[in-house]
């Protein structure tokens, strides 16, 4: 009853900051600039999902405990919903710290930002200790239940993948309980039969991306297939909240390429400037280039944002400079990406895993440092982080010929409670003996989460890293394992239905 009138209390803070938000813009309109007039709109986006989330929590709440769920899978769905709107606080803040005029606005918006996100922080402090303490007295247990209820007869029929089965041995291969032996054949099919057809040429359903998009059903509980065809897509795609279970499917990453170039320099926020924002919950996309042409010089400039829950990219590569892969939040799995950039190129805060990823750094401008990771973590009981299992992680060419002119690191904490694990991957000789790089002197050093397991290459030698209080190399495997796709992102009862191949375990 406590955490419920919390949310309530929470939803009503939310809500009356949407009003000073929409007043702050109707007074000030006169003297905004073009980008604070996109920030602030990012922020009435951030808070109509904030609203979403925290009202999926509540009903969430009221049901719990329930049979459809384990307690541990309540209670990894609550905590992934607040710390999503505590994400979106920051976020709506982040888009004014582009120059100095912008902090004017972010002084005005500051207050209502950080009221809802400390409620949200004590909201999530109650879900962590209440499941806790039952999943303690109860045992662990882990249900096969995907909590936005696609219908399996329904599911895409799939190119055989050897699902669950790329990266894990044939006895780890694990179906939901409710997953027929034909739905599971379905799975495996030959062909994908899409719902319709994106075609550049004029030969499909759609000319664009966005108007098939827009044309999807809203709050889908069945898997609604968009091909797209080979062919440059030039346009910026938005998969908004209402676009549930949407799934891209291209001709093949060298043939299927969405592309375009928004960046900071000429005016865009961060958060704006991806070319492809998928926020729908269950949002797939395989073989498929999402890419930012913006280039090193106009800083940051996001080739996909992704805030969607229970989302999975296959095969895909995502190809920018600064800022290339914005996680924002929620839950994300990659499997068999190429991540390309320069400046914190995988940034965010969702609890994101890359599994059997190429993670290249680009050629930077001169006298810049390449940064991998720009985790976002906030709250030490925010159950994010990004997860970086049995990669690669190199350099591209242009960047190999000259890789004593740059240092590149595998990530610096831009939040307080910063978490990041690279482990079992290949790291070569691109990444610096040091390992990992300070955001600002000793900004959270003491508090960020940094880890390494398992890992080989001339890069993967520890005997050199840093010594900060938050840095370590993992000797428990049982710490290892709470950064596996089984328990940080739930995997067991959502990465089946994707289609993909993915590993639950070490």
């Amino acid at each position: 009853d406590v955490i419920e009138l919390s949310l309530n209390l929470t939803v009503a803070a939310v809500q009356s900051n949407y009003l000073s938000i929409k007043k702050l813009i109707s007074t000030r309109r006169k003297s905004l600039t073009e980008r604070e007039k996109a920030a602030l709109n990012d922020c009435l986006e951030l808070v109509d999902e904030t609203l979403d989330e925290l009202l999926v929590a509540e009903h969430d709440l009221s049901d719990y405990p329930s049979f459809n769920k384990s307690i541990s899978q309540h209670a990894d769905d609550l905590k992934s919903l607040i710390s999503a709107a505590m994400t979106n606080q920051e976020t709506c803040l982040d888009g004014f710290s582009h120059d100095k005029a912008d902090k004017k606005v972010r002084q005005a918006l500051l207050d209502g930002q950080m009221h809802v996100f400390h409620m949200c922080s004590n909201a999530l402090a109650m879900i962590k200790n209440l499941t806790d303490t039952d999943m303690a007295s109860q045992g662990y247990c882990c249900s096969k239940w995907l909590w936005f209820n696609i219908k399996v007869d329904h599911l895409p029929q799939i190119e055989s993948l050897q699902v669950g089965r790329q990266l894990e041995e044939e006895d780890q291969t694990e179906w939901p309980k409710w997953l027929s032996a034909g739905d599971r054949r379905l799975l495996q099919a030959t062909t994908v039969i899409p719902n319709v057809t994106v075609a550049a040429d004029g030969s499909g359903d759609f000319l664009t991306v966005s108007e098939a998009v827009a044309a999807a059903p809203e709050r889908s509980t069945t898997r609604y297939i968009i091909k797209i065809k080979a062919g440059v897509y030039s346009e910026n795609v938005d998969v908004p909240r209402k676009k549930t279970n949407l799934m891209f499917v291209g001709d093949g990453r060298v043939n299927t390429i969405i592309t375009a170039s928004r960046n900071v320099v000429d005016g865009s926020t961060t958060f704006h400037s991806a070319t492809v924002a998928a926020v729908g919950d269950g949002f797939l996309a395989r073989d498929i280039t999402f890419q930012n042409t913006a280039g090193p010089s106009k800083h940051q400039a996001v080739a996909l944002r992704v805030g969607s829950d229970l989302s999975a990219f296959y095969r895909c590569d995502i190809l920018a400079y600064q800022d290339t892969l914005y996680v924002h939040s929620l839950r994300q799995f990659y499997s068999q990406c190429l991540v390309a950039g320069t400046v914190d190129f995988i940034f965010g805060n969702a609890a994101a895993v890359l599994q059997d990823c190429d993670i290249h750094a680009r050629r930077p401008n001169p006298n810049q440092r390449n940064m991998v990771t720009a985790q976002g973590r906030s709250d030490p009981n925010e159950n994010t982080g990004i997860v970086i299992q049995k990669c690669r992680i190199g350099a591209t060419s242009d960047l190999e010929a000259v890789k004593s002119d740059f240092a590149t690191y595998l990530g610096r904490p831009w939040k307080t409670h910063s978490r990041t694990v690279i482990m079992q991957s290949v790291i070569s000789d691109i990444i610096h003996p040091a390992g990992w790089f300070p955001w600002d002197k000793d900004f959270a050093l003491d508090t960020l989460t940094y880890r390494e397991y398992q890992n080989t290459g001339p890069g993967a030698n520890t005997s050199s890293r840093v010594t900060w209080k938050g840095y370590s190399v993992i000797t428990n495997i049982s710490e290892a394992q709470t950064y596996t796709a089984r328990n940080f992102i739930g995997g067991a009862n959502w990465l089946n239905a994707t289609g993909f191949p993915f590993s639950l375990d070490l």
